[in-house]
């Protein structure tokens, strides 16, 4: 007897993605359909819901560009003629390590205040209007939220990272430039691609390396082990105020709690990702314009060092357009940019290179237990498959030992 569908096709086609854990909580679905909400779920993850019902072919259409443009389905690495090509970090056009030379945007970054001093630098020369970014929510500061930014009074308030779920893509309907996480990014080239024609050039596109988003009730967590509970918290950042920067948070009896980089992400927020980040091939910003990162110092052994120091990243143009933008804002003395090696990179960066080698051998653990896994093309898999055979069989031994675990 056939088992009889039930929900529109849109509903099927996000709940597959959300029943195998590949969804990164982007929020780009909510720009195709006004039926689709996005919202935590119980674990503390972004995660949409479809409501509502539309005419048969306009459900279909929806459906389609769902299947086209959501990362949780498929990533496509961009590989235009006349890029260069990196194992670890992809195309690029050129590569530079910089900071901002506004000291106080490279004080208040994450780790050079590019980002930052970008932002502005595109609202000041007429490039855009607004950006779309996200920072700390006025009302509940241990929650992170979509945010246009304006000023550069906006932009500093919004400067460091926000280890925490976001959907960005929230507030960056229609905007002249965006930053987001790679898979946003993703998500919004492929959404322009798809409606190019309606709207015209997509927005300058910004991204940051990523190593995934905690869950929510990490950094409610966090903040209880600093002895404050979320609804005495007036302000919460991750980093930024120096490099690395610290986990701050602030309560409403003035005091103020902090803990070290290594300890907030290493020992604690880094632990509580999704399934999903885990198996994600791209935590570079391959589909960004411009692709940002720590360029950390090293200790005697060659491991990253998180000390204290000015900030530095390395400062990846990813397409023409984002070269042509950062030079120019080189020569108007807004950013500071050496070039290169991203040799050298990866060699700081030891998670993003160790998660791209192994990525096969993980992706063939979760298949084999029985799960769906968005389809990459482009990313060399197949290559570090063979260049890096016993990691990948120790990392597909692993995926498949959790992923069976997760069914019981």
């Amino acid at each position: 007897m056939k088992r009889e569908r039930t929900g529109s096709k849109l509903e099927r086609e996000v709940q597959r993605v959300l029943a195998n854990d590949n969804c990164t909580g982007c929020g780009v679905c909510a720009l195709i359909s006004d039926r689709i909400t996005v919202n935590l779920d119980s674990q503390g993850f972004c995660r949409p819901t479809v409501n509502g019902s539309e005419s048969r072919d306009k459900d279909e259409s929806e459906a389609t560009t769902f299947t086209r443009v959501c990362p949780g389905v498929s990533l496509h690495a961009p590989s235009p003629e006349g890029k260069r090509r990196h194992p670890v970090f992809g195309s690029y056009v050129e590569a530079w390590q910089g900071w901002a030379v506004d000291p106080e945007f490279r004080h208040a970054g994450s780790s050079g205040g590019v980002l930052t001093a970008l932002s502005c630098w595109l609202m000041s020369s007429g490039r855009a209007r607004e950006v779309a970014g996200c920072g700390m929510s006025a009302i509940q500061p241990t929650r992170t939220v979509p945010l246009r930014i304006t000023s550069r009074e906006e932009a500093l308030a919004a400067a460091g990272s926000r280890y925490a779920p976001v959907s960005n893509s929230l507030s960056g309907q229609n905007c002249e430039a965006f930053i987001g996480k790679p898979c946003e990014v993703s998500g919004r080239r492929r959404l322009a691609s798809n409606t190019a024609s309606a709207h015209g050039q997509s927005p300058v596109l910004l991204s940051f390396f990523c190593a995934g988003t905690p869950s929510q009730h990490a950094t409610e967590d966090l903040a209880r082990a600093l002895g404050a509970e979320p609804s005495d918290v007036t302000s919460l950042r991750y980093r930024g105020d120096g490099w690395p920067g610290e986990f701050e948070v602030r309560t409403i009896d003035g005091a103020v709690r902090t803990m070290s980089y290594e300890d907030s992400w290493g020992k604690n927020l880094g632990r509580r990702l999704p399934l999903r980040c885990k198996l994600c091939a791209d935590g570079t910003g391959e589909d960004a314009d411009i692709a940002v990162g720590d360029f950390w110092a090293t200790d005697a052994k060659g491991y990253p060092a998180f000390d204290n120091a000015d900030g530095n990243s390395v400062i990846i143009a990813r397409t023409q357009r984002g070269a042509e933008l950062l030079l120019a804002a080189a020569d108007q003395r807004i950013l500071t940019l050496n070039p290169v090696n991203l040799e050298s990179v990866a060699a700081v960066q030891p998670l993003q290179a160790e998660r791209r080698r192994t990525l096969a051998g993980r992706l063939a653990g979760r298949r084999l237990a029985g799960y769906r896994v968005p389809r990459y093309r482009g990313y060399n898999l197949l290559q570090q498959l063979a260049l890096h055979s016993a990691a990948n069989l120790r990392a597909a031994a692993g995926t498949f030992s959790r992923s069976t675990g997760l069914r019981k």
